[in-house]
């Protein structure tokens, strides 16, 4: 039993790292003609509109029925925030630098859960904080890098955005099912999204033939990313699924350097295997680990 869930979530895995790595190429496909915030009007669009007919083609519109919406538009609002701070890193840094850096989101859950949550802050916890900030300083490298400070602070926000993001998802996931979820994220970030693109009474331009299908596959792979890790995190427990996860930042590296001729930084991977071993060691020891709760919040690209 233990060998077919395993083997499920690797499946389910192999998915979502597929998607976030196409959503990554996407984004630096698209980025020369549309900021972060028109990126995130199309993209939302899209999801919409998925989301809208499957909820209709399964009978299940019901499901999405409001409730709960201050909740809603708070944890939308966040995690628009974090998106946002996610896209445009995408455009400043080697992808592999913002993918290591998203993987700090959990250490900022462990610092904020006992100011928002309630829950105890415990020396496993504090050890595996402590191992992840190190990784985050080699990923980081202040002063030796030469890298984009603005970027550096985007990847950083963007991560402390969807720890704020997974703490409310907890709540909000204990009486909302993810469809409603993802229904009530893409509606609201449609929002968001128009109110940033038009604050200036500019709109963006319409997309030439050949950005369409990226913009489809960004649509396409923020809901694929999401249901890909929510169904492995449903299939195995999450010290399972976290080192699969990892997977993703080798991935992404091979694929920038292939594609955008970056850089392959021994200092990048060890770094996150750092932040990784802190995250291992914080959910081994406690109580809650990532669940299929907190997938939702993870929709980092998704």
């Amino acid at each position: 039993m233990r060998l077919r869930g395993t083997t499920a979530a690797a499946l389910w895995m192999t998915g979502a790292i597929a998607s976030f790595s196409l959503l990554a190429v996407g984004v630096r496909e698209v980025s020369a003609t549309f900021d972060a915030f028109e990126i995130m009007l199309f993209r939302s669009a899209i999801g919409l509109a998925a989301v809208t007919l499957f909820l209709a083609a399964t009978g299940r519109m019901a499901a999405a029925r409001p409730r709960r919406m201050g909740l809603h538009g708070l944890r939308n609002l966040l995690h628009f925030c974090g998106q946002v701070t996610w896209l445009h890193a995408l455009t400043l840094l080697p992808l592999a630098q913002v993918f290591a850096l998203e993987f700090t989101s959990p250490l900022w859950v462990i610092l904020l859960a006992p100011l928002l949550a309630g829950e105890a802050l415990t020396r496993r916890k504090l050890l595996g904080g402590l191992i992840g900030f190190a990784g985050v300083l080699l990923v980081v490298r202040p002063g030796v890098s030469g890298l984009h400070g603005p970027g550096l602070a985007a990847g950083l926000a963007c991560a402390l955005f969807f720890a704020l993001t997974s703490l409310i998802t907890r709540r909000l996931t204990r009486t909302e099912p993810v469809v409603a979820v993802l229904f009530w994220l893409n509606l609201m970030q449609l929002g968001f999204s128009a109110v940033t693109v038009g604050w200036d009474g500019t709109w963006p331009t319409m997309p030439e033939a050949a950005q369409i299908p990226w913009l489809l596959v960004i649509g396409a792979t923020g809901l694929s990313a999401h249901l890909c890790l929510t169904s492995a995190l449903g299939a195995a427990p999450a010290s399972v699924v976290m080192p699969m996860d990892f997977l993703r930042l080798p991935v992404i590296a091979i694929v920038a350097w292939i594609l955008y001729a970056e850089p392959l930084d021994a200092a990048v991977f060890l770094g996150a295997a750092l932040i990784l071993g802190g995250n291992t060691l914080t959910l081994q020891g406690g109580r809650r680990g990532l669940t299929h709760r907190d997938a939702a919040s993870k929709l980092t690209p998704s």
